[in-house]
Order: structure tokens, then C-alpha cells, then sequence
């Protein structure tokens, strides 16, 4: 029953990273309004038969949506059945499925009444946090077995806040990318890293401040996992989930910031900007495993 159950988790995770990618992908191809004000029909229409690109991409997103919102149902449902003696399951299970339908409600929303640029912001994110639950819920399935075992982490209190503080702050640099996105500056400013080069002065719109709000909060980030992973190598090199999940974390948000440069550099390339969309979204992952095992900490180095 277990090796089933880890097959259909992997399977949902990954359906749970290609929901996060078209979004990323509607949003920068401006597919949005592909299906017109109708929600759940395209155009009003159960099969529409007015073709468009805008309309395949935000109909293909539709549809690998509820599909996986079905499976992370039955995963939640199956999960809580199968492993609800395990501590972390139940609150899992609920999340990872509230907020994926909340993430429905709010592209619902959307569409029908259309928002502020602020609120849809807030889309990527809620189905993040959905992502990461279906995420956790895949590991808690693995440790069944003791292949994939972390119960015997000791994590110090000074390592425990840079956790929680990096992947709450995590949290914020994705929702200003997600706004950069949403507010079209992208390409507002055509250097790196600054908006211009030759100009040091402060940005002049609020786009410029997005696109530099966006870029100030990733700096900073990256500079703290930098030291994060510093304080893996120097005191838990012997607690090898610690030491990985750093240096992951590390490796994760340096194609972040690589990627974010290259966006700028290639004038928006499609594939680099998924990209973009996609190591955030497996560092956010990665951190929200490290929360789960400061929950489980007890002891001090």
C-alpha cells in the first residue's frame, strides 16, 4: 500500500509544480482573460470554438488545475488514513487541499470580477503553500520506511530562528515577484543591478520601485541563506539533513538570482522566466522542510 501511495505523492508533487508553472505561465503570457468572463466554462461555452492562444494556455491551466486538485483531494484523504498516527499528517492533509481551493476561489474571483493587481500577487503564493504541504506530506510518506528519515534532528535555537525567519521572508520576496509579474515591470528596468547603471538615483515610479523592491528583498535573501549555509558547514556537517537542506537552499536561490538577471538581460525570455518561477518555488519547498524539522527539535546542540 505504501509503495502505491509514494508513486501517486510524487505524482501529485510534480502536479502540484506544473500547476505553479502555469500560472507563472498565464500571467506572463498574458492568458488571463484567455477564456473571457466565465469561470468554470471558456467563453460560456463548455468546448469553445473560438480558438486562441491566450484561450489553450488559460484553458490548459484550468483543466491541469482541477485535475490535480482532484488528486491532492485523494492524497489528502489517503494520507490521513494511512499515516494519521504520524504527528504532521492531518494538518497537512487539510492544508494542502484548503489552500489549493482557495487558489481556485481567488482565480475564480479573478475572472468574474477582476483585482487588483496586489491581490492576484497573493495567487502564486496561496498555491505555494499548498505546494509545499503536498510537498511535506511526500516526505512524511518516504519516512515510513526509514528511507528517508529525520527524526533524530537537533537543531540549536540560533539556527532554528535563521529557519523560520529566512522562510518567512521567503515569503515576501515571492509575493513581490509575483507583483513585479502582475504589474507588467518586468521590464521597467533594463540593467542589473541597478534600474539603470549609469543613474544612481532612486526609482521615479512605482514601477521602478517594484522592480527594485523585488530585486533589494532577493539580495537580501541571498546573502542570508549565504550565512545559513556557513553555520550548516561550521556546526552540522554530522547532521546531514541540515547540511543538504543549507546547501540546497543555497544552490536554489543563486539560480534564482541568476535566472531573475538573465529575465532582464534576454528581454523576457519565456522559458528563462519559468525557470524563475520554478527555483522559487522548490526553495520554498526545501525551506518549509526545515520548519517541519525545528518542529520536531527539541534539544540544543
Amino acid at each position: 500500500m505504501y509503495r502505491l501511495l509514494k508513486w501517486f505523492a510524487v505524482l501529485t508533487s510534480i502536479g502540484m509544480l506544473l500547476v505553479l508553472l502555469g500560472g507563472a505561465l498565464v500571467t506572463k503570457t498574458d492568458s488571463g482573460m484567455g477564456c473571457g468572463r466565465s469561470w468554470p466554462l471558456c467563453n460560456g461555452e463548455f468546448i469553445p470554438t473560438e480558438i486562441t492562444f491566450e484561450l489553450v494556455i488559460e484553458l490548459a491551466h484550468r483543466l491541469v488545475s482541477g485535475s490535480v486538485g482532484f488528486m491532492v483531494l485523494i492524497l489528502s484523504i489517503w494520507s490521513w488514513k494511512a499515516l494519521g498516527h504520524i504527528r504532521e499528517t492531518k494538518f497537512l492533509s487539510i492544508l494542502s487541499f484548503s489552500f489549493l481551493l482557495l487558489q481556485a476561489l481567488i482565480g475564480a474571483a479573478a475572472v468574474i470580477w477582476s483585482q487588483s493587481d496586489f491581490v492576484l500577487a497573493l495567487h502564486f503564493g496561496i498555491s505555494l503553500i499548498s505546494f509545499a504541504a503536498v510537498f511535506l506530506l511526500t516526505l512524511l510518506i518516504f519516512e515510513v520506511d526509514k528511507k528517508f528519515d529525520a527524526e533524530k534532528v537537533v537543531i540549536d535555537a540560533r539556527m532554528k530562528k535563521h529557519i523560520l525567519g529566512v522562510s518567512i521572508y521567503s515569503y515576501l520576496v515571492i509575493y513581490t515577484g509575483a507583483l513585479v509579474r502582475h504589474t507588467n515591470a518586468s521590464l521597467i528596468c533594463l540593467d542589473w543591478p541597478l534600474c539603470s547603471n549609469d543613474d544612481f538615483s532612486l526609482p521615479t515610479n512605482l514601477y521602478e520601485w517594484v522592480q527594485m523592491g523585488h530585486r533589494a528583498a532577493a539580495a537580501i535573501i541571498f546573502i542570508w541563506i549565504g550565512y545559513c549555509l556557513y553555520l550548516a558547514i561550521k556546526k552540522y556537517k554530522s547532521q546531514k539533513v541540515i547540511y543538504w537542506g543549507w546547501l540546497t537552499s543555497f544552490i536554489l536561490v543563486s539560480l534564482q538570482v541568476i535566472s531573475g538577471m538573465l529575465i532582464i538581460f534576454t528581454r523576457l525570455n519565456l522559458y528563462i522566466a519559468l525557470a524563475h518561477a520554478f527555483f522559487i518555488s522548490c526553495l520554498f519547498g526545501v525551506l518549509s522542510y526545515l520548519i517541519l524539522l525545528v518542529s520536531r527539535s527539541k534539544n540544543k546542540l
